[in-house]
């Protein structure tokens, strides 16, 4: 079968730090079986609680997505659960001896490097995915995000920030593993400076530098290499957008599309979406998916018309997922 859920090829370690805590974080990545899911583990907890990283045990959003259960929390997975959705890994467990992950480079690179330079590897069990049959949107002071039909799991999505350097971007893909690898995966956290300074008197991010985001003075990059993409601000969105809803639990098929959102409003969409049961039903994919539906183009479109001006598409084409990873040309570093 081609569409076979995937794991991890053998267990990967790395460490890291804190962007907040500011602290050395050491991770080890396993495989994990068939419909177990992406658990993440707290090794320097007795017995070693263990938190599924669904939308139901998110317990805060609001300086990165934040997972707990019985009063245990792992923070900042985000960019972690982008790769693994980006990579087309269903299934993994993820031991960390601190409550936060680390945030290396503030990008999901690191991440996805280190898991193509295992490889994944099929297992003997079909993927199932939320398969969305009718529109369904969210609006409030300004924000949006929609999901339509559609064949492909597409993400279209828009930022706007009164600074020189950002304004209006927008940015649209198909995911798979190969479009994720080349154009998604490297695009870094960024922050202004002010608010930087003064997170960092309020005792947060603590580990935060140059080294882990891009940050802008009120008119220039402050990173002394500048923008790894001249609209990397939206590119980190799309990453952010990815392990948000990465947090449903099962992939999605269907057109996502966002602007001026955030992991708080992500939040609020995934909680409308699970009430919504009539708009999407789960759905094991067969080994072609012509004849879904998409007839959303005119609804997307006009919520596309919010951005001003032009939109750029990059649509790449599927691979096969049943082809491990390792032979990938993106290395780890």
């Amino acid at each position: 079968m081609r569409f076979q859920q995937q794991t991890i090829a053998r267990s990967v370690c790395f460490s890291g730090v804190g962007v907040h805590s500011g602290k050395t974080v050491n991770v080890i990545i396993h495989p994990a079986p068939v419909n177990h899911g992406i658990k993440f583990v707290r090794t320097d907890i007795p017995d070693h609680p263990s938190i599924p990283a669904r939308f139901n045990m998110i317990v805060d959003t609001s300086l990165a997505t934040v997972i707990g259960y019985d009063g245990v929390i792992v923070s900042t997975i985000e960019h972690l659960m982008a790769s693994f959705t980006g990579l087309s890994i269903d299934n993994a467990r993820v031991e960390l001896d601190n409550y936060e992950m680390p945030i290396m480079d503030g990008s999901a690179g690191p991440f996805t490097r280190l898991i193509q330079s295992v490889g994944a590897v099929s297992q003997d069990g079909p993927r199932h995915v939320f398969r969305v049959t009718r529109p369904i949107e969210l609006e409030q002071d300004g924000k949006f995000v929609g999901v339509y039909p559609s064949d492909r799991f597409k993400i279209t999505c828009t930022v706007e920030y009164d600074h020189p350097l950002i304004q209006k971007q927008s940015y649209s893909i198909e995911i798979n593993e190969l479009s994720f690898a080349r154009e998604i995966c490297n695009a870094r956290t960024f922050g202004f400076y002010h608010e930087v300074e003064y997170m960092k008197r309020c005792g947060l991010a603590r580990g935060g530098s140059l080294a882990n985001a891009v940050v802008l003075s009120q008119d220039t990059v402050l990173n002394v290499d500048g923008l790894r993409y001249p609209d990397e601000f939206v590119r980190h969105k799309l990453l952010d957008c990815i392990g948000d809803f990465s947090m449903m639990g099962l992939p999605i098929l269907g057109h996502l599309v966002t602007c001026r959102s955030g992991h708080a409003f992500h939040h609020r969409f995934l909680e409308k979406f699970f009430e919504e049961k009539s708009s999407w039903e789960t759905w094991v994919i067969p080994c072609s998916t012509d004849g879904c539906p998409s007839k959303a183009d005119d609804r997307i479109q006009n919520r596309m018309n919010c951005i001003g001006g032009k939109t750029h598409f990059h649509y790449s084409h599927p691979i096969d997922t049943q082809k491990t990873l390792a032979g990938a040309n993106c290395l780890m570093s």
